[in-house]
């Protein structure tokens, strides 16, 4: 869901860590015999460049590449000093990355069609194509055809330190330069991103049918609280199914049989019956499992026999897809000694953030004072004490408080398949503040699918393909949950569409890190029921959504924290079983709720902040969330401001494309990114209250 696919896809075929083991055959005595001979042929204006890019070029050369006499041969003929063939070899690259990679990245798309998309039942061949990366070759043959070694040769491989001392006075032809390098500072076998891209693919089949049928779920005296037919997915929907039941009279007991299905999930203690079978009943609180006298079907639930009402609990499968995925990322880890662990490859080289700012980021929201008195204003507005499921809390939101049925009924109405919501799309954007070109535009480059998953937004890589949108909808059409989602997903394709299409330089396609385009996405996810017709404007308002995006933010905070200390627990304890795991992921969850929850909703010992499904399948993931929404709301401060559209401002920041979070965020809003205009904002909003 929510762009996971931004980092999935990248991480199949394009080379994202630093650079490879001190294999390399190549003497001290050879780089500087080279570096001599090119200084004598190209000057002293070349020299740095030259002892640049030559060791560049030796530090990534290996026994099969040629021996120091091809090294030499090599790198005395390619080497190329500033001008016109410098300048047209960038633009071959340019043209080469996006082709080659534009092509691998609809290739997976439709290697995962019938994997991901709810057109027919899947068949056992679809796993298979969902696992098959058939990227897995590119980044050695790059360096086979000694394509890779040009670009290492010519252009320069940046540090993160370079990138943020230096990145402010580049030209945005340096930064494509710098981001052509860093497609090749690695070189991990195919074997290895094979088995990767495997271990990624498993979890997320294994996510995508985790689903929970709602009307089977029985009180202790027998009672179905839940309609017909509603089947959610973990976590996504039985946590949506918790934020809509605000506006429900009777939403105590549906909210806290949901969160205790939620608890039972990560502890580990749910039946593995029960896991997307409409054939059974489950008593939560008792754990009891019986054949159920109604049946709900659905085309990938039901084949076969009925099972039996076993009670025997799920056997730790959550926790063996994230151990394989640990593993997997592990054994790229010898391939670079600069960003030895995934950890330092998901901070220091994927999100260009440091861990120890994120965590400084995190901490600000989590430890701000204001927390207490949010908490208290959401208990006084339920007229109730909180529980721990109220971190989910939707109220401020103007509408929070309709019905989930109400809202659901219209989405179903506006929406009864795929094709009614992209025809409604140049509406919505227009809605927006797009002017009616742009979302004439926009929409012909938005294809919209039935997900079997809750939705994500598969964006195009190539100048002539399609952004992809995919929304969950149920046969009676499209329910309010999945609508709020296919709203952020839209986001996301708008983004995806300027920043591929329209931008100058191809290598600088997207954005800094997977928590822009959420940040971006947040944006349209927040004027969802603006599009409804249901948002009403004013300060009142304004505050609202204020203290909604704090609570939200703190949140996630404490999902992302979770995430983030499992990983380091993991690298600690490399040979743990995945029950070791499980007992690890609950005494965390439960740390972090106590330190930054416990005294605010009055009860401990919670392990929800570890129940996001993107934990299991995306690997360190949820960090972006948080900082999606610290940066959307900074943006949203800033187009509060502005004098131009929406739309004109969203077009200008999604193409100031792929430099660093913080040089990407003083182009599109003059500031670095922080959590202190949300902390400002939230005071000012609590100020009001207390008039």
């Amino acid at each position: 869901m929510i762009g996971r696919f931004f980092f999935i896809i990248a991480s199949l075929f394009i080379v994202i860590s630093a650079p490879a083991t001190a294999s390399s055959p190549i003497s001290v005595k050879a780089i500087e015999a080279a570096e001599k001979e090119l200084e004598a042929a190209h000057g002293d204006a070349e020299a740095e460049r030259i002892r640049r890019g030559v060791a560049q070029t030796a530090r990534f050369w290996r026994a099969e590449d040629g021996d120091e006499a091809a090294f030499h041969e090599f790198v005395t003929a390619e080497f190329l000093p500033r001008g016109d063939e410098l300048d047209r070899t960038f633009d071959r690259f340019g043209f080469l990355t996006e082709r080659v990679g534009g092509y691998l990245n609809s290739m997976v798309r439709d290697l995962r069609r019938y994997a991901l998309l709810d057109l027919e039942p899947m068949l056992p061949i679809d796993h298979r194509l969902a696992a098959w990366n058939p990227g897995a070759n590119i980044a050695e043959d790059y360096f086979a055809t000694k394509v890779a070694f040009i670009a290492l040769l010519n252009f320069p491989l940046t540090t993160l330190e370079e990138k943020l001392e230096q990145g402010d006075a580049w030209t945005r032809r340096e930064w494509a330069q710098t981001r052509l390098a860093g497609r090749f500072d690695q070189r991990v076998p195919p074997s290895v991103r094979q088995t990767r891209s495997a271990a990624y693919a498993a979890a997320d089949n294994y996510i995508n049918g985790y689903n929970i049928w709602m009307r089977h779920l029985l009180t202790e005296d027998g009672r179905r609280l839940f309609p017909d037919g509603l089947r959610l997915i973990s976590h996504w929907g039985l946590r949506d199914e918790i934020r809509a039941r605000y506006g429900d009279p009777e939403a105590l007991p549906k909210q806290r049989m949901i969160a205790d299905v939620l608890d039972r999930i990560v502890r580990q203690t749910i039946p593995a019956a029960v896991i997307n079978e409409p054939r059974l009943d489950w008593t939560p609180a008792t754990g009891a499992v019986t054949p159920s006298p109604i049946i709900d079907f659905a085309p990938d639930a039901v084949s076969g026999p009925a099972p039996a009402p076993e009670t025997a609990r799920e056997p730790d499968t959550r926790y063996e897809h994230w151990r394989s995925i640990f593993a997997a990322e592990r054994a790229a880890d010898q391939y670079s000694p600069g960003y030895p662990t995934f950890i330092d490859r998901r901070f220091k080289k994927g999100r260009e953030l440091p861990e120890a700012k994120v965590k400084a980021l995190l901490k600000a929201v989590l430890s701000s004072p204001l927390s207490a008195e949010v908490g208290a204003l959401v208990s006084e507005r339920l007229g109730r004490p909180l529980e721990p499921f109220d971190i989910w809390y939707i109220g401020f939101k103007p509408g929070g408080a309709v019905s989930e049925n109400e809202l659901s009924a219209m989405t179903r109405a506006r929406y009864p398949d795929a094709a009614a919501f992209a025809a409604d799309i140049p509406r919505m954007l227009q809605e927006l503040g797009f002017a009616p070109d742009k979302a004439s535009f926009l929409s012909e480059r938005i294809v919209v699918e039935p997900s079997r998953g809750v939705g994500h937004a598969w964006g195009p890589e190539r100048r002539d393909d399609n952004a992809h949108l995919r929304t969950r909808i149920a046969p009676e059409g499209m329910d309010y949950k999945s609508y709020n989602i296919a709203v952020h997903e839209l986001g996301h394709n708008v983004e995806q569409v300027f920043s591929t299409l329209d931008i100058d330089y191809t290598l600088l396609q997207g954005v800094p890190n997977v928590a822009f385009t959420e940040a971006l996405a947040f944006i349209f996810q927040d004027a969802d029921l603006r599009l409804l017709g249901l948002a009403e404007g004013g300060a009142e308002v304004k505050h609202l959504n204020t203290l909604q995006s704090f609570w939200s933010t703190r949140e996630i905070a404490g999902v992302a924290l979770v995430d983030m200390k499992v990983w380091r627990w993991l690298y600690d304890n490399s040979d743990a079983t995945a029950a070791e795991l499980r007992e690890a992921v609950i005494m965390i969850a439960e740390d972090v709720w106590n330190e930054y929850f416990a005294d605010i909703f009055g009860a401990g010992d919670q392990v929800l902040l570890a129940v996001y499904s993107h934990m299991i399948d995306t690997g360190m993931y949820t960090p972006d969330y948080p900082l999606g929404r610290l940066i959307a709301f900074q943006i949203t401060e800033y187009f509060a401001n502005s004098e131009a559209s929406l739309g004109v401002e969203f077009e200008r920041m999604s193409l100031i494309g792929d430099l660093t979070p913080d040089a990407w965020m003083r182009h599109a809003v003059r500031a670095p990114v922080s959590a202190e205009p949300l902390l400002s904002a939230t005071e000012r909003a609590l100020s009001a209250k207390r008039r």
